[in-house]
């Protein structure tokens, strides 16, 4: 956590060998070329789906795995240890998620509404020109508080708990999701056992990610007991069994109302809001929003030091 906070993914890197994600992204393409062929009947297509997921996932978890042995094999053990934090960090996202959402604060106060509008159509996937300044406001705070459960909090659950090819396999799930778990004509099907899995391996994270912004509410002065309410009755009303419990706790820390109907393309998603605040979340509100995330993982680092130290001893 605190090499990629420092670091992040450099240019350089990512010049050179792109970024892993990526490296996942293009077997999930050819996965979904090779495998989900239109004129497959339903069933088929759910069952090509459910060995694409074996394939995406399996392949750079042993990948992961055989570099993990053979790393601790050939070096001392802190060196190691230390090659794998790196390569680790490359799968955690608090730099990327921070600089990607305060590029629509920026964008908003430099730009106004059509800055703000193009930087947040980077993180989102609903029609940014359906937005005004409090939707895109809105649209950016959700996202944030989604995105540190999944893009933060998961990856380090899985890494702690089955090491480096967990954070890979989690990685490859949760990338699928965003590629080919979506309720569309082509993979509705086919990208099922994606959505599924990703829906599962995020129970864990997403519970932790509230109740870390809750603790950060605490420590920053929000309001902690909104948080831990709004969590409390709204989480579960969400469309996602693992969004809702970390936009519900940003929501109630902030006195926002989040989530609820909004327009992906052309299609209106009707959803349950978020907290009982006001909708009409300002850029005040989103940099407030950032202080929050900026304390939870800092809090987060605290929190696996000691629990590193206790298991040490």
């Amino acid at each position: 956590m605190i090499i990629e906070a420092v670091f992040g993914y450099p240019d350089a890197v990512f010049r050179a060998i792109r970024h892993p994600v990526m490296w996942i992204g293009a077997l999930i393409s050819w996965l979904d070329r090779t495998l989900n062929r239109n004129t497959l009947p339903a069933l088929i297509r759910r069952l090509a789906g459910v060995l694409a997921v074996i394939i995406l996932a399996g392949i750079p978890a042993l990948l992961a795995w055989g570099l993990e042995v053979a790393l601790r094999r050939m070096l001392p053990e802190m060196a190691s240890l230390g090659i794998e934090a790196v390569l680790a960090s490359s799968l955690i996202a608090q730099r990327s998620l921070y600089t990607h959402v305060l590029a629509v604060a920026d964008g908003l106060r430099d730009e106004g509404l059509t800055g703000g509008r193009r930087a947040v159509s980077m993180i989102v996937g609903r029609n940014p020109e359906s937005l005004d300044l409090h939707g895109v406001c809105r649209a950016a705070i959700e996202s944030l508080a989604e995105n540190f459960s999944d893009g933060v909090v998961a990856p380090l659950f899985w890494l702690a708990v089955l090491g480096l090819p967990g954070v890979v396999l989690y990685k490859a799930v949760n990338t699928a999701d965003s590629m080919i778990g979506h309720r569309t004509p082509r993979h509705e099907a086919f990208g099922w056992a994606a959505a599924r899995l990703d829906d599962v391996i995020n129970l864990p994270a997403s519970r932790i990610a509230a109740a870390w912004l809750a603790k950060a509410a605490w420590l920053d002065g929000a309001d902690w007991r909104s948080a831990l309410l709004a969590v409390w009755c709204d989480a579960g009303k969400h469309r996602s069994p693992n969004a809702g419990w970390p936009e519900a706790a940003m929501a109630g820390a902030l006195g926002l109302k989040l989530a609820g109907p909004r327009v992906y393309g052309d299609t209106m998603v009707e959803d349950a809001f978020m907290g009982d605040g006001h909708p009409d979340a300002t850029p005040a509100d989103l940099l407030r929003a950032l202080s929050l995330f900026r304390m939870a993982c800092g809090y987060g680092i605290v929190v696996l030091i000691i629990l590193a130290v206790c298991l040490a001893f």
